[in-house]
């Protein structure tokens, strides 16, 4: 499938801003099933400076310096992206989950060495023995990885409330675990912690998805969201894509901006303003397949 992505962020100030940096992660990164065939930002005001690169995991990111006093700021991105379906993996024939930390430990692979790095807690998803109490019922000794982690994720799809507004990125896991609802970047920090509480590598994936009106009913323009979900690393298979909001394995309606070791790593717009006071943030996004609007 290839996509037509449009995400455009608006800051509106209660005071001028005299000076600020950004750092965006809003350019869709190319992997296995992935590439990103068109991408650009348009900034209002103009940065006076602007830079692109990647990050340490890779990312494509941009910096940005505005100079010129604004009380409103303006971030939207474009891109066009193809998606390839990955094959539906085989959970029952990837290693057991309780040889997995006692294969990477030591290894001089480079790939085992970067899959070990998201075995740690990191600052979203650091928990106490919650995670762990909770991830055991689907972790037996010697059942497979992938069989153990997808049926935890069904456990969180089942047993959590969506609900938006109960939660902030900075809500620990066991407030999570307590009150039992939140939205998908707790989920996605929540299945984190549980992998990482038994010494299993994981990281946070940030993107969108596309959804779907209602039958009968038009898509609204700017009504989709950004959406964030996991990934499992399996030896011998690579990492594995879990979304626990949805209970799936994301094949080809996932968009993958950026991942890292939690949210803190690839928040799409951060930033640091010079004066500013209060503010509010808006966000409108759109995915949809290519030349759905004619483009």
């Amino acid at each position: 499938m290839i996509y037509d992505v449009s995400h455009r962020t608006t800051f509106e100030y209660s005071q001028n801003v005299s000076i600020s940096h950004h750092l965006l992660h809003l350019t869709p990164r190319d992997s296995r099933h992935q590439v990103c065939r068109r991408s650009g930002q348009i900034v209002e005001p103009a940065p006076t400076v602007s830079h692109s690169g990647r990050d340490y995991f890779g990312n494509p990111v941009t910096n940005l310096t505005i100079q010129e006093s604004h009380a409103k700021l303006i971030v939207h991105a474009t891109s066009t992206v193809e998606v390839t379906p990955a094959a539906p993996p085989d959970s029952a024939a990837t290693m057991p989950w309780d040889q997995v930390h006692r294969e990477m430990a030591g290894s001089a692979n480079p790939e085992i060495l970067n899959a070990f790095q998201f075995a740690f807690d990191s600052p979203f998803t650091r928990n106490g023995d919650g995670a762990a109490d909770y991830a055991f019922p689907s972790f037996p000794p010697g059942r497979p990885v992938l069989e153990a982690a997808v049926e935890l994720m069904g456990r969180i799809h089942g047993e959590f409330k969506y609900e938006g507004g109960v939660t902030d990125v900075s809500t620990p896991i066991d407030q999570v675990l307590a009150d039992r609802r939140g939205v998908c970047q707790d989920f996605a920090h929540l299945q984190i912690a549980c992998l990482r509480s038994l010494g299993l590598p994981a990281r946070y994936v940030s993107g969108y998805v596309l959804t779907r009106p209602p039958e009968g009913q038009a898509k609204l323009v700017g009504s989709d969201a950004s959406h964030a979900w996991l990934a499992v690393w399996c030896p011998g298979q690579g990492w594995i894509d879990l979304d626990p909001t949805n209970n799936l394995i994301p094949r080809d309606e996932h968009v993958t901006l950026a991942w890292g070791r939690d949210y803190g790593d690839v928040s799409p717009v951060n930033g640091l303003v010079v004066g500013g006071g209060e503010h509010k943030v808006s966000v409108a996004v759109d995915v949809v397949p290519a030349g759905t609007y004619g483009g």
